[in-house]
Protein backbone atom coordinates (compact mmCIF):
# COMPACT_ATOMS: atom_id res chain seq x y z
CA UNK A 1 0.00 0.00 0.00
CA UNK A 2 1.30 3.18 -1.45
CA UNK A 3 2.31 5.94 1.79
CA UNK A 4 1.40 9.69 1.69
CA UNK A 5 4.38 11.49 1.17
CA UNK A 6 4.00 15.58 2.26
CA UNK A 7 5.05 18.24 0.06
CA UNK A 8 6.44 19.48 3.32
CA UNK A 9 6.20 20.60 6.68
CA UNK A 10 4.96 23.49 7.80
CA UNK A 11 4.63 25.07 11.66
CA UNK A 12 2.22 27.55 12.80
CA UNK A 13 3.24 29.63 15.48
CA UNK A 14 -0.28 31.58 16.25
CA UNK A 15 -2.10 32.75 19.55
CA UNK A 16 -5.38 32.58 17.77
CA UNK A 17 -7.39 29.98 17.24
CA UNK A 18 -9.09 30.97 14.25
CA UNK A 19 -5.48 31.54 12.01
CA UNK A 20 -4.53 28.42 12.86
CA UNK A 21 -7.82 26.71 11.61
CA UNK A 22 -7.83 28.65 8.40
CA UNK A 23 -3.69 28.04 7.50
CA UNK A 24 -4.36 25.01 8.91
CA UNK A 25 -7.11 23.92 6.44
CA UNK A 26 -5.70 26.07 3.35
CA UNK A 27 -2.05 24.44 3.99
CA UNK A 28 -3.28 20.79 4.03
CA UNK A 29 -5.70 20.72 1.28
CA UNK A 30 -2.11 22.08 -0.13
CA UNK A 31 -0.27 18.12 0.82
CA UNK A 32 1.85 19.88 3.35
CA UNK A 33 2.34 18.66 7.11
CA UNK A 34 1.04 21.03 9.10
CA UNK A 35 2.19 21.77 13.05
CA UNK A 36 0.80 23.99 15.53
CA UNK A 37 1.71 25.63 18.61
CA UNK A 38 -0.35 28.99 20.57
CA UNK A 39 2.63 30.16 21.99
CA UNK A 40 6.15 31.53 21.48
CA UNK A 41 7.92 28.68 24.47
CA UNK A 42 6.00 25.93 23.27
CA UNK A 43 6.48 26.63 19.38
CA UNK A 44 10.70 26.57 20.30
CA UNK A 45 10.24 23.42 21.74
CA UNK A 46 8.60 21.44 18.77
CA UNK A 47 10.35 23.01 16.17
CA UNK A 48 13.36 21.93 18.03
CA UNK A 49 12.26 18.52 17.78
CA UNK A 50 10.37 18.34 14.17
CA UNK A 51 12.75 20.60 12.12
CA UNK A 52 10.06 22.10 10.07
CA UNK A 53 10.37 23.08 6.26
CA UNK A 54 8.97 26.09 7.47
CA UNK A 55 7.62 28.15 10.20
CA UNK A 56 4.70 30.83 10.18
CA UNK A 57 5.20 32.90 12.91
CA UNK A 58 2.95 35.40 14.57
CA UNK A 59 4.91 38.72 15.86
CA UNK A 60 2.19 39.34 19.04
CA UNK A 61 1.94 36.80 21.48
CA UNK A 62 1.77 36.75 25.10
CA UNK A 63 5.07 35.41 26.62
CA UNK A 64 7.54 34.90 24.14
CA UNK A 65 6.78 37.53 21.17
CA UNK A 66 7.91 36.08 17.62
CA UNK A 67 10.76 38.52 17.72
CA UNK A 68 12.35 36.63 20.18
CA UNK A 69 11.49 33.21 19.06
CA UNK A 70 13.19 34.08 16.16
CA UNK A 71 16.41 35.20 17.54
CA UNK A 72 16.15 32.38 19.49
CA UNK A 73 16.20 30.17 16.22
CA UNK A 74 18.81 31.87 14.60
CA UNK A 75 21.16 31.71 17.37
CA UNK A 76 20.67 27.81 17.47
CA UNK A 77 23.15 25.83 14.51
CA UNK A 78 20.78 23.23 14.42
CA UNK A 79 17.52 25.73 13.53
CA UNK A 80 19.00 28.94 11.73
CA UNK A 81 18.72 27.89 8.05
CA UNK A 82 14.75 27.59 8.75
CA UNK A 83 12.86 29.88 6.80
CA UNK A 84 10.94 32.10 8.81
CA UNK A 85 7.72 34.20 7.58
CA UNK A 86 5.86 36.63 9.94
CA UNK A 87 2.67 37.00 10.18
CA UNK A 88 1.66 40.15 11.57
CA UNK A 89 -1.05 43.07 11.44
CA UNK A 90 1.35 45.74 12.15
CA UNK A 91 2.45 47.65 8.71
CA UNK A 92 4.75 49.97 9.69
CA UNK A 93 7.96 49.81 8.42
CA UNK A 94 10.27 49.87 11.52
CA UNK A 95 8.38 46.93 12.03
CA UNK A 96 9.15 45.19 8.92
CA UNK A 97 13.05 45.94 9.43
CA UNK A 98 12.85 44.36 12.65
CA UNK A 99 11.43 41.31 11.31
CA UNK A 100 14.17 41.42 8.74
CA UNK A 101 17.22 41.80 11.13
CA UNK A 102 15.72 39.19 13.62
CA UNK A 103 16.05 36.72 10.93
CA UNK A 104 12.76 36.41 9.04
CA UNK A 105 12.90 35.55 4.85
CA UNK A 106 9.64 37.20 4.39
CA UNK A 107 5.89 38.53 6.80
CA UNK A 108 2.73 38.96 5.34
CA UNK A 109 0.01 41.25 6.76
CA UNK A 110 -2.96 40.25 8.20
CA UNK A 111 -5.94 40.36 7.59
CA UNK A 112 -3.85 38.09 5.18
CA UNK A 113 -5.10 35.92 1.96
CA UNK A 114 -4.65 32.63 2.41
CA UNK A 115 -3.91 32.14 -1.67
CA UNK A 116 -0.89 34.85 -0.84
CA UNK A 117 0.56 32.64 2.15
CA UNK A 118 0.16 29.74 0.45
CA UNK A 119 2.03 31.14 -2.31
CA UNK A 120 4.96 32.30 -0.45
CA UNK A 121 5.12 29.02 1.44
CA UNK A 122 5.59 27.34 -1.66
CA UNK A 123 8.01 29.42 -3.09
CA UNK A 124 10.15 29.93 0.45
CA UNK A 125 10.34 25.89 0.45
CA UNK A 126 11.48 25.60 -2.85
CA UNK A 127 13.94 27.75 -2.74
CA UNK A 128 15.33 26.38 0.28
CA UNK A 129 15.39 22.73 -1.04
CA UNK A 130 17.32 24.39 -4.08
CA UNK A 131 19.60 25.79 -1.16
CA UNK A 132 20.36 22.65 0.08
CA UNK A 133 20.44 20.89 -3.44
CA UNK A 134 22.90 23.50 -4.14
CA UNK A 135 24.82 23.30 -0.95
CA UNK A 136 25.55 19.20 -1.86
CA UNK A 137 26.17 20.07 -5.78
CA UNK A 138 29.24 22.00 -4.13
CA UNK A 139 30.31 19.53 -1.47
CA UNK A 140 30.11 17.12 -4.05
CA UNK A 141 32.40 19.41 -6.23
CA UNK A 142 34.99 20.03 -3.62
CA UNK A 143 35.22 16.20 -2.76
CA UNK A 144 36.06 15.67 -6.28
CA UNK A 145 38.33 18.07 -6.25
CA UNK A 146 40.09 16.87 -3.58
CA UNK A 147 40.30 13.34 -5.27
CA UNK A 148 42.07 15.07 -8.47
CA UNK A 149 44.33 17.07 -6.49
CA UNK A 150 45.16 13.68 -4.21
CA UNK A 151 45.74 12.13 -8.30
CA UNK A 152 47.47 14.80 -9.64
CA UNK A 153 49.82 14.37 -6.65
CA UNK A 154 50.39 11.02 -6.92
CA UNK A 155 51.22 11.26 -10.49
CA UNK A 156 53.92 14.32 -10.00
CA UNK A 157 55.79 11.82 -7.39
CA UNK A 158 55.47 9.01 -10.22
CA UNK A 159 57.31 11.21 -12.18
CA UNK A 160 59.42 12.52 -10.26
CA UNK A 161 60.70 9.13 -9.03
CA UNK A 162 60.89 7.66 -12.95
CA UNK A 163 63.08 11.36 -13.74
CA UNK A 164 66.68 10.59 -13.97
CA UNK A 165 67.51 13.95 -15.28
CA UNK A 166 66.34 16.88 -13.59
CA UNK A 167 66.02 19.47 -16.55
CA UNK A 168 64.15 16.91 -18.05
CA UNK A 169 61.81 17.01 -14.89
CA UNK A 170 61.53 20.57 -15.16
CA UNK A 171 60.39 20.09 -18.69
CA UNK A 172 57.81 17.58 -17.65
CA UNK A 173 56.38 19.64 -14.88
CA UNK A 174 55.87 22.54 -16.69
CA UNK A 175 54.56 20.76 -19.10
CA UNK A 176 51.63 19.10 -16.87
CA UNK A 177 51.38 22.75 -15.66
CA UNK A 178 50.05 23.63 -19.20
CA UNK A 179 47.67 20.98 -19.49
CA UNK A 180 46.32 21.46 -15.99
CA UNK A 181 45.99 25.45 -16.82
CA UNK A 182 44.32 24.84 -19.95
CA UNK A 183 41.67 22.52 -18.31
CA UNK A 184 40.97 24.78 -15.70
CA UNK A 185 40.19 27.40 -18.38
CA UNK A 186 38.14 24.98 -20.51
CA UNK A 187 35.88 24.42 -17.57
CA UNK A 188 35.65 28.10 -16.83
CA UNK A 189 34.25 28.70 -20.30
CA UNK A 190 32.07 26.13 -19.75
CA UNK A 191 30.22 27.44 -16.70
CA UNK A 192 30.13 31.01 -18.22
CA UNK A 193 28.37 28.64 -21.40
CA UNK A 194 25.69 27.02 -19.45
CA UNK A 195 25.16 29.89 -16.97
CA UNK A 196 25.14 33.08 -19.42
CA UNK A 197 26.96 34.80 -17.09
CA UNK A 198 29.81 35.75 -19.22
CA UNK A 199 28.63 39.65 -19.94
CA UNK A 200 28.51 40.22 -16.28
CA UNK A 201 32.31 40.87 -15.63
CA UNK A 202 33.89 41.09 -12.24
CA UNK A 203 35.20 39.50 -8.90
CA UNK A 204 33.26 41.74 -6.57
CA UNK A 205 31.22 40.29 -3.34
CA UNK A 206 28.16 42.72 -4.26
CA UNK A 207 28.43 40.83 -7.85
CA UNK A 208 28.86 37.94 -6.31
CA UNK A 209 25.96 37.79 -3.96
CA UNK A 210 23.93 38.89 -7.44
CA UNK A 211 24.87 35.94 -9.37
CA UNK A 212 24.27 33.30 -6.24
CA UNK A 213 20.60 34.60 -6.41
CA UNK A 214 20.05 34.20 -9.78
CA UNK A 215 20.97 31.03 -9.40
CA UNK A 216 18.84 30.03 -6.60
CA UNK A 217 15.64 31.50 -8.10
CA UNK A 218 16.42 30.70 -11.93
CA UNK A 219 14.95 27.21 -11.51
CA UNK A 220 11.81 28.27 -9.68
CA UNK A 221 8.84 30.01 -11.34
CA UNK A 222 8.74 32.90 -8.97
CA UNK A 223 8.59 36.58 -9.96
CA UNK A 224 12.34 38.03 -9.90
CA UNK A 225 12.35 42.16 -8.79
CA UNK A 226 15.54 43.89 -9.93
CA UNK A 227 16.11 46.89 -8.43
CA UNK A 228 18.78 49.82 -8.66
CA UNK A 229 20.17 52.51 -10.01
CA UNK A 230 20.33 53.22 -14.00
CA UNK A 231 23.58 51.93 -15.71
CA UNK A 232 24.07 48.88 -13.17
CA UNK A 233 23.10 46.18 -15.95
CA UNK A 234 19.85 45.14 -14.40
CA UNK A 235 19.00 43.65 -17.97
CA UNK A 236 22.03 41.57 -17.71
CA UNK A 237 21.27 39.91 -14.51
CA UNK A 238 17.25 39.58 -15.83
CA UNK A 239 18.86 37.63 -19.04
CA UNK A 240 20.62 35.72 -16.67
CA UNK A 241 17.98 34.60 -14.87
CA UNK A 242 16.26 33.48 -17.72
CA UNK A 243 19.28 31.58 -19.46
CA UNK A 244 19.69 29.40 -16.30
CA UNK A 245 15.59 28.83 -16.63
CA UNK A 246 13.72 25.78 -17.80
CA UNK A 247 12.50 28.47 -19.92
CA UNK A 248 15.71 29.46 -21.77
CA UNK A 249 14.79 27.39 -24.66
CA UNK A 250 11.85 30.14 -24.94
CA UNK A 251 11.74 33.57 -25.87
CA UNK A 252 13.21 36.47 -23.84
CA UNK A 253 10.56 39.23 -25.02
CA UNK A 254 11.76 43.12 -23.05
CA UNK A 255 9.87 46.07 -22.26
CA UNK A 256 11.23 49.92 -21.56
CA UNK A 257 7.55 50.77 -19.80
CA UNK A 258 9.38 54.40 -19.34
CA UNK A 259 10.35 54.26 -22.97
CA UNK A 260 6.65 53.79 -23.96
CA UNK A 261 4.06 56.49 -24.58
CA UNK A 262 1.47 55.90 -21.86
CA UNK A 263 -1.57 55.99 -24.50
CA UNK A 264 0.26 52.79 -25.91
CA UNK A 265 1.56 50.68 -23.07
CA UNK A 266 -1.87 48.89 -22.58
CA UNK A 267 -1.56 48.07 -26.60
CA UNK A 268 2.23 47.25 -26.63
CA UNK A 269 1.62 44.62 -23.45
CA UNK A 270 -1.41 42.98 -24.47
CA UNK A 271 -2.40 44.01 -28.17
CA UNK A 272 -5.00 44.94 -30.05
CA UNK A 273 -7.38 44.55 -32.69
CA UNK A 274 -8.05 46.38 -35.92
CA UNK A 275 -10.27 49.46 -35.32
CA UNK A 276 -9.48 49.15 -31.28
CA UNK A 277 -8.13 52.82 -31.31
CA UNK A 278 -7.26 55.77 -34.04
CA UNK A 279 -4.36 54.46 -35.90
CA UNK A 280 -5.35 50.78 -35.12
CA UNK A 281 -5.04 49.64 -38.84
CA UNK A 282 -4.49 45.59 -37.95
CA UNK A 283 -4.54 43.21 -35.37
CA UNK A 284 -1.52 43.01 -33.35
CA UNK A 285 -0.26 40.62 -30.51
CA UNK A 286 0.99 42.14 -27.44
CA UNK A 287 4.13 41.55 -25.86
CA UNK A 288 2.50 38.69 -22.96
CA UNK A 289 1.49 36.53 -25.76
CA UNK A 290 4.61 36.93 -28.04
CA UNK A 291 6.86 35.82 -24.63
CA UNK A 292 4.41 32.72 -24.08
CA UNK A 293 6.24 29.43 -23.07
CA UNK A 294 9.43 32.13 -22.44
CA UNK A 295 10.02 35.16 -20.21
CA UNK A 296 8.95 38.80 -20.18
CA UNK A 297 11.70 41.60 -18.66
CA UNK A 298 9.14 44.64 -17.82
CA UNK A 299 11.65 47.35 -17.45
CA UNK A 300 11.69 50.56 -15.67
CA UNK A 301 8.31 48.72 -13.97
CA UNK A 302 7.41 52.10 -12.08
CA UNK A 303 6.90 54.20 -14.40
CA UNK A 304 3.17 52.31 -15.29
CA UNK A 305 0.13 54.04 -15.36
CA UNK A 306 -2.42 52.71 -12.57
CA UNK A 307 -4.29 51.36 -14.97
CA UNK A 308 -2.00 49.44 -16.68
CA UNK A 309 -0.69 48.05 -13.08
CA UNK A 310 -4.36 46.66 -12.72
CA UNK A 311 -4.36 44.38 -16.02
CA UNK A 312 -1.09 43.33 -15.26
CA UNK A 313 -1.70 42.45 -12.20
CA UNK A 314 -4.44 40.08 -13.45
CA UNK A 315 -2.26 38.53 -15.53
CA UNK A 316 0.52 37.62 -12.74
CA UNK A 317 -2.76 36.21 -10.74
CA UNK A 318 -4.62 34.39 -13.28
CA UNK A 319 -2.43 34.29 -16.41
CA UNK A 320 -5.01 35.57 -18.76
CA UNK A 321 -6.11 38.80 -20.56
CA UNK A 322 -7.42 40.63 -23.07
CA UNK A 323 -6.44 42.95 -26.26
CA UNK A 324 -7.74 45.56 -26.56
CA UNK A 325 -10.95 45.96 -28.60
CA UNK A 326 -12.10 42.70 -27.64
CA UNK A 327 -13.17 40.35 -25.26
CA UNK A 328 -11.73 37.42 -26.25
CA UNK A 329 -9.49 35.81 -23.13
CA UNK A 330 -6.04 35.05 -24.07
CA UNK A 331 -4.20 32.51 -21.50
CA UNK A 332 -0.60 32.68 -21.53
CA UNK A 333 2.04 30.89 -19.73
CA UNK A 334 4.84 33.28 -19.09
CA UNK A 335 7.86 34.13 -16.43
CA UNK A 336 7.95 37.67 -15.50
CA UNK A 337 10.75 39.83 -14.48
CA UNK A 338 10.90 43.26 -13.37
CA UNK A 339 13.03 45.64 -13.04
CA UNK A 340 13.02 49.53 -12.12
CA UNK A 341 15.90 52.16 -10.65
CA UNK A 342 12.92 53.82 -8.32
CA UNK A 343 11.77 52.99 -4.76
CA UNK A 344 8.66 51.30 -5.29
CA UNK A 345 7.74 51.17 -1.22
CA UNK A 346 7.68 55.09 -1.87
CA UNK A 347 5.90 54.91 -4.65
CA UNK A 348 2.78 52.98 -2.98
CA UNK A 349 3.23 55.14 -0.17
CA UNK A 350 2.56 57.85 -2.30
CA UNK A 351 -0.20 56.20 -4.32
CA UNK A 352 1.55 56.20 -7.61
CA UNK A 353 2.02 52.22 -7.27
CA UNK A 354 -0.66 49.75 -6.62
CA UNK A 355 0.29 47.74 -3.11
CA UNK A 356 -1.08 44.63 -4.20
CA UNK A 357 0.97 44.52 -7.31
CA UNK A 358 4.16 45.42 -5.44
CA UNK A 359 3.73 42.22 -2.80
CA UNK A 360 3.46 40.36 -5.92
CA UNK A 361 6.31 41.67 -8.11
CA UNK A 362 8.72 41.42 -4.90
CA UNK A 363 8.51 37.75 -4.42
CA UNK A 364 12.06 37.41 -4.47
CA UNK A 365 14.04 40.68 -5.39
CA UNK A 366 17.76 41.28 -6.62
CA UNK A 367 19.39 44.55 -5.73
CA UNK A 368 22.10 45.14 -8.07
CA UNK A 369 24.96 47.43 -6.49
CA UNK A 370 26.12 50.36 -8.13
CA UNK A 371 29.65 50.79 -9.78
CA UNK A 372 30.79 52.64 -6.60
CA UNK A 373 30.54 49.73 -4.41
CA UNK A 374 32.23 47.44 -6.69
CA UNK A 375 35.59 49.36 -6.77
CA UNK A 376 37.41 45.81 -7.69
CA UNK A 377 35.27 45.19 -10.90
CA UNK A 378 36.29 48.59 -12.61
CA UNK A 379 39.44 47.67 -13.96
CA UNK A 380 38.41 44.27 -15.00
CA UNK A 381 35.72 46.25 -16.96
CA UNK A 382 37.59 48.78 -18.14
CA UNK A 383 39.57 46.18 -20.11
CA UNK A 384 36.67 44.46 -21.47
CA UNK A 385 35.49 47.85 -23.11
CA UNK A 386 38.72 48.41 -23.68
CA UNK A 387 39.39 45.44 -26.05
CA UNK A 388 35.99 45.61 -27.17
CA UNK A 389 36.13 48.87 -28.58
CA UNK A 390 39.65 48.73 -29.85
CA UNK A 391 38.42 45.46 -31.76
CA UNK A 392 35.28 47.20 -32.66
CA UNK A 393 36.88 50.79 -34.32
CA UNK A 394 40.08 48.59 -35.58
CA UNK A 395 42.46 50.76 -33.37
CA UNK A 396 44.86 47.33 -32.63
CA UNK A 397 45.71 46.69 -28.89
CA UNK A 398 45.50 49.25 -26.51
CA UNK A 399 46.28 49.62 -23.02
CA UNK A 400 45.84 51.93 -20.17
CA UNK A 401 48.93 53.76 -18.49
CA UNK A 402 48.92 52.84 -14.73
CA UNK A 403 47.27 56.27 -13.84
CA UNK A 404 44.20 56.02 -15.49
CA UNK A 405 42.94 53.22 -13.68
CA UNK A 406 43.62 53.97 -10.49
CA UNK A 407 41.77 57.32 -11.59
CA UNK A 408 38.89 55.54 -12.77
CA UNK A 409 38.90 53.51 -9.35
CA UNK A 410 38.69 56.86 -7.74
CA UNK A 411 35.44 58.45 -9.22
CA UNK A 412 32.13 57.40 -7.99
CA UNK A 413 30.43 56.98 -11.30
CA UNK A 414 27.24 58.14 -10.92
CA UNK A 415 25.75 56.63 -14.28
CA UNK A 416 27.36 53.19 -13.15
CA UNK A 417 28.91 51.05 -15.73
CA UNK A 418 27.00 52.89 -18.85
CA UNK A 419 28.50 55.25 -18.12
CA UNK A 420 32.34 53.54 -17.60
CA UNK A 421 31.20 52.08 -21.26
CA UNK A 422 30.96 55.21 -22.57
CA UNK A 423 33.83 56.95 -21.66
CA UNK A 424 36.03 54.01 -22.26
CA UNK A 425 34.62 53.71 -26.04
CA UNK A 426 34.90 57.65 -26.43
CA UNK A 427 38.53 57.10 -24.93
CA UNK A 428 39.66 54.36 -27.61
CA UNK A 429 38.22 56.83 -29.94
CA UNK A 430 40.25 59.94 -29.38
CA UNK A 431 43.49 57.85 -28.69
CA UNK A 432 46.31 58.02 -31.05
CA UNK A 433 48.79 55.62 -29.86
CA UNK A 434 48.43 52.37 -27.80
CA UNK A 435 49.05 53.19 -24.65
CA UNK A 436 45.50 55.26 -23.21
CA UNK A 437 46.35 57.81 -21.02
CA UNK A 438 44.28 59.99 -18.98
CA UNK A 439 44.56 62.88 -21.54
CA UNK A 440 42.03 60.82 -23.59
CA UNK A 441 39.07 60.89 -21.20
CA UNK A 442 39.10 64.24 -20.22
CA UNK A 443 39.05 64.95 -24.30
CA UNK A 444 35.89 62.57 -24.81
CA UNK A 445 34.12 64.58 -22.42
CA UNK A 446 35.39 68.07 -23.00
CA UNK A 447 36.83 68.45 -27.01
CA UNK A 448 38.09 71.83 -26.17
CA UNK A 449 41.67 70.80 -25.16
CA UNK A 450 42.87 72.77 -22.40
CA UNK A 451 40.11 74.50 -21.50
CA UNK A 452 38.61 71.43 -20.04
CA UNK A 453 38.52 69.43 -16.30
CA UNK A 454 41.47 67.92 -15.00
CA UNK A 455 39.80 65.03 -12.87
CA UNK A 456 36.62 63.09 -13.35
CA UNK A 457 35.43 64.87 -10.17
CA UNK A 458 35.42 67.81 -12.13
CA UNK A 459 33.87 66.05 -14.89
CA UNK A 460 31.06 66.22 -12.87
CA UNK A 461 30.99 69.87 -13.22
CA UNK A 462 31.11 69.69 -16.38
CA UNK A 463 28.33 67.20 -17.22
CA UNK A 464 25.98 69.62 -14.99
CA UNK A 465 26.30 72.43 -17.17
CA UNK A 466 25.88 70.32 -19.85
CA UNK A 467 22.66 69.07 -18.75
CA UNK A 468 21.86 72.12 -17.61
CA UNK A 469 22.01 73.78 -21.10
CA UNK A 470 20.33 71.17 -22.61
CA UNK A 471 17.46 71.29 -20.02
CA UNK A 472 17.32 75.39 -20.47
CA UNK A 473 16.88 74.72 -24.33
CA UNK A 474 14.60 72.31 -24.15
CA UNK A 475 11.96 74.60 -21.79
CA UNK A 476 12.75 71.82 -18.89
CA UNK A 477 10.96 68.75 -20.83
CA UNK A 478 12.69 65.27 -20.66
CA UNK A 479 10.72 63.29 -22.88
CA UNK A 480 8.93 63.55 -26.47
CA UNK A 481 10.90 64.62 -29.51
CA UNK A 482 12.42 68.13 -28.69
CA UNK A 483 12.92 67.06 -24.96
CA UNK A 484 15.77 66.94 -23.66
CA UNK A 485 16.18 62.90 -23.56
CA UNK A 486 16.56 63.23 -27.71
CA UNK A 487 18.89 66.24 -27.67
CA UNK A 488 21.62 64.45 -25.59
CA UNK A 489 20.41 60.88 -27.40
CA UNK A 490 20.32 59.51 -24.00
CA UNK A 491 17.20 57.30 -22.35
CA UNK A 492 14.57 59.56 -20.65
CA UNK A 493 14.87 57.20 -17.28
CA UNK A 494 18.53 57.73 -17.81
CA UNK A 495 18.46 61.65 -18.53
CA UNK A 496 15.98 61.86 -15.65
CA UNK A 497 17.77 59.72 -13.14
CA UNK A 498 20.84 62.12 -13.82
CA UNK A 499 18.67 65.36 -13.29
CA UNK A 500 17.73 64.26 -10.20
CA UNK A 501 21.22 63.04 -8.83
CA UNK A 502 22.92 66.58 -10.53
CA UNK A 503 19.99 68.44 -8.47
CA UNK A 504 19.10 70.39 -11.40
CA UNK A 505 15.30 72.46 -11.20
CA UNK A 506 14.06 75.20 -13.42
CA UNK A 507 15.77 78.27 -11.90
CA UNK A 508 18.81 76.52 -11.44
CA UNK A 509 22.45 78.12 -12.30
Amino acid sequence: MDTFEPRGTVMIVDDTPANIGVLFDSLSDLGYKVLVAKDGESGLSKIRQEFPDLVLLDVMMPGTDGFEVCRELKKDEATKDIPIVFMTALTDTEEKIRAFDAGAVDYVTKPFQTEEVNARVETHIRMRRLQEDLETEVECRRRAEDKLKVANAELEERVAERTKDLRNALKQVEKLKDQLQGRVTHLEEEIKREHNFSDMIGNSAGLKEVLQKVELVAKTDATVLITGESGTGKELVARAVHASSDLSEGPLIKVNCGAIPANLVESELFGHVKGSFTGAVKDRQGRFQLADGGTLFLDEIGELSLDVQVKLLRVLQEGEFERLGTADTIKVDVRVICATHRNLVELVEKGAFREDLYYRLNVFPIQNPPLRQRKSDIPLLADYFLEKFAAKFGKGPRRFEDSVIEELKSHSWPGNIRELQNAVERAVILSKTEVIDFADFIDARNPAKGQGPTSLDELDKFEREIYLKVLKQANWKIGGPEGAATLLDRPVSTVRDRVKKLRLEPGSS
